[in-house]
């Protein structure tokens, strides 16, 4: 059982979605009580126009910092407009990252040609704005991880490679690129032993923990809502697949995302 005294941080959570409308307050609250130190929200994944969206939690909560970009689903409706709206918010000082941004292969919601521009412009704005990215990748590892070796290695600002579900050598390429690799609940659900076996063999240090609220909930509520408390079974299985407690894996990966973010002591 995890200490809810140990500090633990959800990585990557949509606070403002609809799905939480109803209990927002009691939500955050359920998180703080679980033990949730920090969450990252993500702002702007539903959509261009909602690039901001996260930035109200950060000012709101001491705990809660924001992130923003053009998600590959929405490509297609980025402007220029868009653009500067992103890089008008990398000026907050809540402002952690930009992102979620990448590459989907698997949903094509946006065509593929239009995808890697509007990744690599973002690219180019975190870059001049001297902040790391969050990656979204979904049957895309081969394009995405080199364009990340192409126009992300020398910014030398790294990032978090974002519920993942690649094989242990795009894991490893990522690392090796500057990156922590974080895990959502998806890890809990029976059929994923070979994402599993991934985060075994990963360096602690080099993992981080997230629900991707409100998707994805851990196999003990699947197919309900997910919210950022249930970070904590995350944890658990990291700990059961790495033979070790989940108070370490609580405390490491908290730890790797005080150090990447330069939040304070680690």
């Amino acid at each position: 059982m995890l200490d809810p005294t140990l500090q633990i941080i959800d990585s990557h959570a949509h606070l403002e979605y609809p799905q939480f409308d109803e209990d927002r307050d009691a939500m955050l609250q359920r998180a703080r009580d679980a033990g949730i130190e920090t969450i990252l929200a993500i702002g702007g994944a539903a959509g261009p126009d909602h690039l901001a969206s996260a930035i109200p939690f950060a000012e709101v909560y001491d705990w809660i910092y924001a992130t923003a970009g053009i998600h590959p689903h929405e490509a297609n409706l980025a402007t220029d407009q868009h653009f500067a709206d992103l890089e008008k918010l990398t000026h907050h000082p809540r402002f952690l990252a930009v992102g979620e941004i990448g590459l989907d292969y698997f949903h094509n919601h946006s065509p593929r040609e239009i995808q890697a521009p509007v990744f690599r412009r973002q690219l180019e704005i975190a870059r001049a704005a001297k902040k790391p990215i969050v990656i979204h990748c979904r049957d895309a590892w081969a394009d995405c991880l080199a364009i990340l070796e192409s126009d992300w290695r020398s910014a030398n600002l790294g990032g978090i490679l974002h519920c993942f579900t690649g094989t242990l050598e795009e894991a490893q390429k990522g690392i090796e690129l500057g990156f922590l690799v974080s895990f959502a609940a998806n890890i809990t659900y029976p059929k994923n032993n070979a994402l599993r076996d991934t985060a075994k063999q990963l360096p602690l240090g080099s993992i981080l923990t997230e629900t991707d609220s409100p998707y994805l909930a851990p196999q003990r509520v699947r197919g309900k809502r997910n919210e950022p408390a249930y970070v904590v079974e995350v944890a658990q299985t990291l700990a059961s697949v790495r033979n070790c407690s989940a108070d370490e894996v609580a405390a490491a990966t908290a730890a790797n995302f005080r150090r990447f973010f330069r939040l304070g002591d680690t």
